[in-house]
């Protein structure tokens, strides 16, 4: 069963207020802590810093998907500053659209953000398996993740040198705006990659942990977290993962309710409880096989 499609403003009028304000309040959020961090203890540094990191990274997501106003020069200059330093917005905005654009979500050869492998064996299915628990994937996952993407990036600037210049380019100058206001403020920069880098980092691990599972049933692989408590705000509620796949046009403060008019057409999605529930289901072992079940050698 299909949800029904629900009409939006035209591009001339829709100006969606709410994550503009998400937008204002993460921003003026960021100038504050780090204007103030010096007057704060450093573990409040880090707990609001990371928050503010990875709402950065829920409202980044929102830009991609043509929000708060429809045109691409406007929610990409809301969504481009890097507070999180390591991550162009120009690549997460392209592998982001092909996830969405590809039928064979999670396939590590057609979804750029599958977390699974094609094969086992050698060191990346080794990392894989390391940080396969959500206990290693919050703990190590972040200098993980971000090691292996800036590898690959390197990889690519040498098959790929005039796209990986386009991307690079505009984020360094992001970065090097970023890194101006730190020195400003005075705030030193393994300060900030220890307080706000990687909690925030964190955060968005444990969102990510859950959202997609591999399935021969297309209604199976993006989940649901039925309870996110203050985690929907602050993943501008990506815990209805399988209802941003089935409406991905609509803004993340209309998806609960679509969600509770259309919950029967959501009823094959995995479904948990609540991050805590994820936390104590996976903490030491592993949700899947970090082999694709499409890649996988018979018994």
């Amino acid at each position: 069963m299909t949800p029904p499609a629900t009409r939006l403003p035209s591009r001339a009028t829709r100006i969606e207020l709410p994550t503009l304000a998400v937008a204002a309040v993460i921003h003026a959020g960021w100038l504050a802590v780090t204007w103030w961090h010096a007057a704060l203890p450093l573990p409040l540094v880090a707990l609001l810093g990371g928050l503010l990191v990875a709402w950065h990274g829920s409202l980044q997501h929102e830009t991609i998907h043509g929000h708060p106003t429809g045109r691409r020069a406007i929610d990409g200059l809301i969504g481009s500053i890097p507070l999180s330093l390591w991550l162009p917005y120009a690549v997460y905005r392209r592998t982001h659209i092909a996830h969405h654009a590809t039928r064979r979500t999670t396939d590590p050869h057609a979804d750029p953000e599958s977390h699974y492998r094609a094969e086992a064996g050698g060191w990346r299915h080794r990392i894989a398996l390391l940080e396969a628990p959500l206990a290693a994937r919050l703990v190590l996952g972040p200098l993980i993740r971000i090691g292996l993407f800036l590898f690959d990036e390197l990889r690519r600037a040498w098959a790929e040198p005039r796209l990986f210049l386009r991307d690079w380019l505009p984020h360094l100058l992001g970065v090097a705006a970023v890194l101006w206001w730190l020195d400003r403020v005075d705030l030193p920069l393994p300060v900030y990659l220890a307080a706000f880098v990687y909690p925030g980092m964190m955060l968005s691990l444990l969102r990510s942990f859950a959202e997609h599972r591999a399935d021969g049933d297309p209604s199976r692989r993006a989940a649901i977290v039925r309870r996110p408590g203050l985690f929907g705000l602050l993943f501008l509620h990506n815990n209805l993962h399988a209802v941003h796949h089935a409406r991905p046009d609509l803004p993340w403060y209309r998806l609960p309710a679509y969600f509770r008019a259309n919950r029967m057409s959501f009823a094959q999605a995995p479904t948990y409880g609540s991050y805590l529930e994820i936390l104590r289901t996976y903490a030491w072992r592993a949700q899947d096989d970090v082999v694709h079940p499409d890649y996988r050698r018979p018994a």
